[in-house]
Order: C-alpha cells, then sequence, then structure tokens
C-alpha cells in the first residue's frame, strides 16, 4: 500500500503524491508567542515533528517552515498588560518555544519565519488582491476580503455558502463558524495598538492574522506547495481565510494536503488558555515527568483521535519507553552464542511497521509491530538462540524507526543532581522483590526512578543505572 494521508479538505484518505518527486514541502502552524505554549499546542507540534520524521524515514527530502506569529490581537494585549514592547514579548517567548522544541527532542523546522518580517511583502499582497477585486478599503483604514468574491469559500471548512451571512465583518483574528463575515487583511490602527503599527497604503494600521500566514508559507516555499498542518481549531477560520487570500492572489492552488490534530483534551474539555485548564511543559517537569514520557503520550495517540490527558497516561508512556530503552541496551551488549539471525522477524516487523504508518499515521499499528518484535528479541536473548548477528540486526532497525520515535537517546529534561547510594538502596530494595516475585514492587521502583530520570538497565552481570 503506498503512502495516504487524510485530507481535511476531501474529507478522505488519499495517496500522497508530492509536486516534486521524492521531495516535500510543508508548511506548519507554529506559536503566537504571547505566552508559554502548553502541551495541548505541542500534541499539534508532535504531530507534526512525528509526520516530517516519518516522511524522511520513507525517504522524502523535507524542507519544513513553522511560523511565529509575533503580532496579532493576542501579543498587543499581553505586552501592553505587562507593560513591555512587543518585541521584548515576544523575544521571550520565542526563546522558551525554542528550549521547549529542544526538550521534547523535536527536530529544527528548516524556515521560522516571524510576521513583523514579512509586512511590506503582507502589504503588496493586500493591494494585489484590492486591484483584483477581492478586498475593499473601509472607512477606519482597515482593509478587507469580500468573501462573495471567492466563490470555493467555505471548501475546507465544509461550510454552506448558501447559509453564510454577507453583508458584514469581523476585525477579530479568530472567531466562530457563526461569525462568518468579510475577514480583515488590514487593521487600521486604533489607540489600543499602541506603537505596534506600520505605514501603508491605507494609512498606518498592522496586518491581520490570517494575511500572515498566507505570505510567509508563499515568500518560502511558493505559491503552490505539498502540505500544510495545524490543529482543528486552525481548521475555521485561519486555514479557510488562508485558501481564499492566498488562491485569489496567485491564481494558483496553493496547498495539495491539508492535515489536522485532534484535542488534547482534560476531563474532556479542550485544553486551553481560555479554560484555564492548561499544562505547559515546565508544569510538568516541575512535577518530576520526563521529557521523553511527555512525547511518548503525546505521539501515540493517532492524531486525528482526541486524547485525554492524566497523569496515569504519563505514568504508562514511561513504562513503554523504559521498555523499549531496556532492549535497545541489551540488544547491544548481547554476547549469546545462538544461531536464529531474525531475518524473518526483523523483515516482518519493519513492513508491518511501514505498512501502519502508511496508512494516514496509524501509530497504534506501527507500535504494535515493534513491541511484537521487542516481546520476541527478549525471550531469544533469554533462551539464547539469538546470535550475535542477529541481535545488531535488531539493534539497527530500532535505531531508524527510532529516527520516528525519538525516544530512545532523548534527554529526561530534568535535573542531573543525584544520589548513587539513594539509587543503589532503591536498586537492592527492587532486587529483593523480585526475588520476592513482587513484580508490581519491583515496577513501581523502576517508575519511580525513571520519573527521576535515571534508567534501569538489567544485565547479566546485575542491575546499572544511567542518567537519561
Amino acid at each position: 500500500m503506498s503512502l495516504r494521508f487524510y485530507n481535511t479538505i476531501t474529507r478522505q484518505k488519499e495517496t500522497f503524491q508530492p509536486l516534486e518527486e521524492g521531495k516535500v514541502q510543508m508548511y506548519t502552524c507554529g506559536p503566537t508567542v504571547y505566552d508559554y505554549a502548553h502541551i495541548g499546542n505541542y500534541r499539534t507540534f508532535m504531530f507534526e515533528d512525528l509526520l516530517r520524521r516519518y516522511l524522511e524515514y520513507r525517504g522524502y527530502e523535507v524542507t519544513q517552515a513553522m511560523n511565529l506569529t509575533d503580532v496579532d490581537d493576542n501579543t498587543i494585549r499581553r505586552s501592553k498588560e505587562r507593560n513591555i514592547s512587543l518585541t521584548e514579548l515576544t523575544d521571550e517567548f520565542k526563546s522558551a518555544f525554542h528550549a521547549d522544541l529542544k526538550t521534547l527532542n523535536m527536530q529544527p523546522a528548516h524556515q521560522y519565519p516571524e510576521a513583523t518580517n514579512y509586512v511590506s511583502e503582507m502589504i503588496e499582497m493586500i493591494s494585489d488582491l484590492q486591484q483584483k477585486g477581492y478586498a475593499y478599503k473601509a472607512p477606519d483604514g482597515s482593509v478587507y476580503f469580500n468573501i462573495e468574491k471567492y466563490g470555493q469559500y467555505g471548501k475546507l471548512a465544509h461550510l454552506n455558502p448558501d447559509e453564510m451571512v454577507s453583508g458584514g465583518r469581523v476585525a477579530d483574528d479568530s472567531y466562530e463558524k457563526e461569525g462568518v463575515r468579510d475577514f480583515a487583511l488590514w487593521k487600521g490602527y486604533k489607540p489600543e495598538d499602541g506603537d505596534v503599527h506600520w505605514d501603508s497604503p491605507w494609512g498606518k494600521g498592522r496586518p491581520g492574522w490570517h494575511i500572515e500566514c498566507s505570505v510567509m508559507s508563499t515568500e518560502l516555499l511558493g505559491p503552490h506547495f505539498d502540505i500544510h498542518c495545524g490543529g482543528v481549531d486552525n481548521i475555521f477560520p485561519h486555514h479557510e481565510n488562508e485558501i481564499a487570500q492566498s488562491v485569489c492572489a496567485t491564481g494558483q492552488d496553493f496547498v495539495n494536503y491539508w492535515l489536522h490534530s485532534e484535542y488534547l483534551l482534560v476531563d474532556n474539555k479542550k485544553m486551553s488558555k481560555s479554560l484555564n485548564n492548561f499544562y505547559t511543559l515546565r508544569d510538568l517537569q516541575d512535577q518530576g515527568y520526563p521529557a521523553e514520557a511527555i512525547r511518548w503520550m503525546l505521539i501515540t495517540t493517532h492524531y486525528r483521535q482526541k486524547l485525554n490527558f492524566s497523569v496515569s497516561r504519563l505514568e504508562e508512556s514511561q513504562k513503554a519507553v523504559n521498555r523499549m530503552r531496556e532492549f535497545y541496551t541489551k540488544l547491544a551488549s548481547y554476547e549469546g552464542g545462538g544461531q536464529e539471525d531474525a531475518e524473518s522477524q526483523i523483515k516482518t516487523a519493519q513492513s508491518q511497521f511501514i505498512l501502519a504508518m502508511d496508512d494516514d499515521l496509524n501509530i497504534s499499528g506501527g507500535l504494535a509491530a515493534v513491541f511484537e518484535l521487542v516481546r520476541w528479541g527478549n525471550r531469544a536473548m533469554v533462551e539464547g538462540a539469538l546470535s550475535v548477528r542477529g541481535a545488531s540486526a535488531i539493534h539497527d532497525l530500532m535505531q531508524s524507526i527510532d529516527h520516528v520515535l525519538a525516544v530512545l537517546d532523548m534527554d529526561s529534561g530534568l535535573s542531573t543532581e543525584v544520589d548513587e547510594a539513594y539509587i543503589e538502596s532503591k536498586i537492592e530494595a527492587r532486587k529483593q522483590a523480585r526475588a520476592n516475585k513482587d513484580f508490581a514492587a519491583s515496577d513501581a521502583i523502576r517508575d519511580e526512578l525513571a520519573a527521576q530520570g535515571i534508567e534501569l538497565i538489567d544485565t547479566a552481570q546485575g542491575t546499572k543505572w544511567k542518567l537519561k
């Protein structure tokens, strides 16, 4: 089966065919840098990282651009609340965002366009839309996109054009489907904007949120590219508006595949700052949860399924990572004298992993193939049936698959201060628990140490430990 993705615009899975053979250009929605991103945001960013990593695993050369929204309603409002400049505010949270990406072992994008660096290009696109009859100036100096002029408006969000309310305008950056109106491309200056404004043919003001991504994506990837990603909350109005203004400005198709990740929930409600039910990465690390557990939790539920956050899910994630790491370490030090080279098992695991992931990133099916190999390999090592050559080949496969998962060698992100005597006492207690066949207590000790960033490795010479 060929690689397929669920395309939001067609509401079906489609075979992936890039515009240029062997190469993929993708634009991924990044953060609005007015606060720390919460792990609901990171669910989307993690999905985008998983997608890129898997495309690379399948041999594609990927070019990724991820925008940083550093001027919009939220950034201006927050800078005024804190009585600092817009640049001071956004620089602080840009740095925090990049630090979080490193902690979560996400690959850096090739480009991080910042909206404030593309204002002249935004003015140019808005002027072009106005000249073509798709935009008009309002009395307050704002410029609006006329949705009635674009006959396919609503095709991404599957809105019924006959039910749209025409003739009104909306200046807010984000709004609900019920608020469909002509949307702002350029916002005429208002006193609440303070010193955040630029000169333009329509007077001083600032760009609307939606035009920012249209300009940055087309400037970096061209007017027509392969993949555009984001969370489901971006479908409308943001991505719908991007399509309208981009297609009308360039006359080209804009994007071939639209991929959107579902919400991260807390108590079955969307995690969001507006509901004050969110956790930042720093919140979870302060509570002792390692970065690899957070990464695993965010990538191992299919991106189009809602994910309900819980502490127990984090703990289960850490157990899964520990199991993979222990297996990976055992393979590297294995010295058995068996004859089994595991060629059949490796081929099956690899083909089933690819078969699952080719089906719209079916991570559950992919991991099932990996853990089946882990079960078989552990048994073969215990029985002495596996050859050193076989162990090495499985180790290589695990390493290659980890390009997609990216958890085997990542740092926990927790403090590196350790009490060696304490760790040794825990190892001894675990040894006694195992001797008494109290495996629940043994597992609890392992998990307790894992939460502190300490990995236990069982070898023929006894239990070793290392910092993750």
